[in-house]
């Protein structure tokens, strides 16, 4: 988005100023290069709809450029090799130099991904610096055990980076879910990445790997290489010499690349996948509270061009499928990607759009009359990404959260989320945790070493 420093648009009631776009090329080996096909695609503005810039178009031949210099910076470059204390000091400097971008982050993510202006410069990118510091704390603590072996032996495990890691990472959250995936394989493991963004949120991707090489992380550790599923992202899932995928996305989405995985190297995969999260509001909850959760559940976030037309899809399907439209269920506004916030009732279990993740401003309302028939009911979905629960009766909120099949449970709270508290699916929803210390497992590797001890016959 071209604009002169200092000018600026009004969004959500605050100014914004504008930005000049910097990066607008892929990122490989410590170096901004252009496509091997020469190719860009557009990068829109889901505000107004309007081009901000265009972007160059990795395909196959640039995943295999970015790996290629992603193994060699693991195989034979000084990032694994360092001391996890100086793995830790390069990576602190990195979120510093977020820091000291805090408002143009903010607005490439407000500009690429609709997001709110002030939502991103006071949470999302102090978020991501948040994350970058809590893994790069934990890069000298990765210890292995000492074995005392029943054969008069002993053993010791080592904790060894997995390798070259492959992050294919969703527009919802662009600056969250980029550190989300590249924090720990960085700092905790010492692995290097290959990142592929998704194409319509490239432009703060572009930015971090920019403020990485400024902070010295060593060229080819990481890479940044903008593209579509079918190309980029499907390269990253079937190469062979990635050593690890993460991928965080639509559950369809999700069995491609666990497909494409298996069939490659039979790389490991860790998937965070859709999700039908309930909030279940108890007679006994604060009304107000319970009002604000919901809402705050439902109505938080943005959608693109595709998105907006899918929700506007499932709209239609649940006046077709017998559900009440109480308010909303129109686009509104003469440009961009607007929907009128959207409440259902009478929505029946098996309705499609108590079943599906709509992904978008539509709340479906759905009664229940026992604390039973309220953990049936959340449980009757193939996916388990999370659950609310608001009530002020402490055995209703142990006895639910003990029983719903979810990766993450908020009591009389929504969206909770914090770098030490692992988030990720059950079921359908994925496996394998982004935050948190498990996380860190996903890039970690362990290795026995066993010895006799002295003077023991082995045989």
């Amino acid at each position: 988005m071209a604009g002169a420093n200092g000018s600026s648009e009004k969004h959500e009631g605050f100014e914004v100023p504008k930005v000049e776009v910097k990066f607008t090329k892929l990122f490989i080996n410590g170096q901004f290069v252009d496509a091997v096909s020469g190719k860009t695609f557009e990068t829109r503005d889901p505000r107004t709809g309007e081009v901000i810039t265009r972007i160059a178009e990795g395909d196959k031949a640039d995943i295999d450029l970015a790996v290629k210099a992603a193994r060699e910076a693991f195989d034979n470059g000084p990032w694994p090799r360092m001391t996890g204390y100086e793995r830790g000091r390069i990576l602190h400097r990195f979120a510093d130099l977020i820091d000291q971008h805090i408002e143009e982050l903010a607005i490439l993510d407000t500009v690429d991904a609709g997001k709110l202006f002030m939502v991103g410069k006071l949470r999302d990118i102090p978020g991501a610096a948040h994350l970058l510091r809590y893994y790069a704390g934990a890069a000298d603590k990765i210890h292995g055990a000492t074995l005392k072996m029943s054969q008069r032996m002993q053993a010791y495990t080592l904790k060894e980076p997995v390798g070259v890691v492959g992050h294919i990472v969703p527009w919802n959250y662009p600056s969250t879910m980029f550190f989300f995936k590249v924090s720990p394989a960085l700092a905790a493991a010492g692995c290097t990445v290959v990142v592929k963004p998704a194409e319509q949120t490239p432009l703060s991707a572009l930015f971090y790997a920019h403020l990485a090489k400024e902070a010295g992380v060593p060229d080819g550790v990481l890479n940044v290489v903008p593209g579509f599923g079918p190309t980029a992202g499907a390269a990253v899932a079937s190469h062979m010499d990635i050593d690890k995928l993460s991928f965080t996305g639509s559950t369809e989405v999700g069995r491609l690349v666990m497909e494409a995985a298996a069939k490659s190297n039979l790389k490991p995969v860790s998937l965070e996948l859709g999700g039908k999260s309930p909030v279940i509001v108890f007679d006994d909850a604060d009304v107000d509270m319970a009002v604000n959760l919901v809402n705050f559940a439902t109505y938080t976030n943005k959608v693109d061009k595709d998105q907006y037309e899918k929700v506007l899809k499932y709209i239609n399907l649940g006046q077709r499928e017998g559900a009440t439209l109480v308010t909303g269920g129109k686009p509104c506004g003469d440009k961009g990607y607007y929907i009128e916030p959207t409440i259902f009732t009478d929505v029946k279990d098996d309705m499609t759009i108590a079943q599906d993740e709509i992904f978008g401003p539509v709340m479906s309302l759905i009664k229940f009359k026992t604390v039973e028939e309220a953990i049936q009911k959340a449980n009757n979905t193939r996916y388990g990404l999370a659950a609310g629960i608001v009530t002020k009766n402490i055995d209703i909120a142990n006895t639910v959260s003990r029983s719903i099949r979810a990766g993450v449970i908020w009591i009389n709270c929504y969206f909770a989320f914090d770098p030490d508290a692992p988030f990720g699916g059950y079921k359908m929803s994925g496996f394998g945790k982004d935050m948190g210390m498990d996380a860190l497992e996903k890039y970690l590797q362990t290795k026995t070493v066993a010895t006799p001890l002295y003077n023991t016959p082995w045989l």
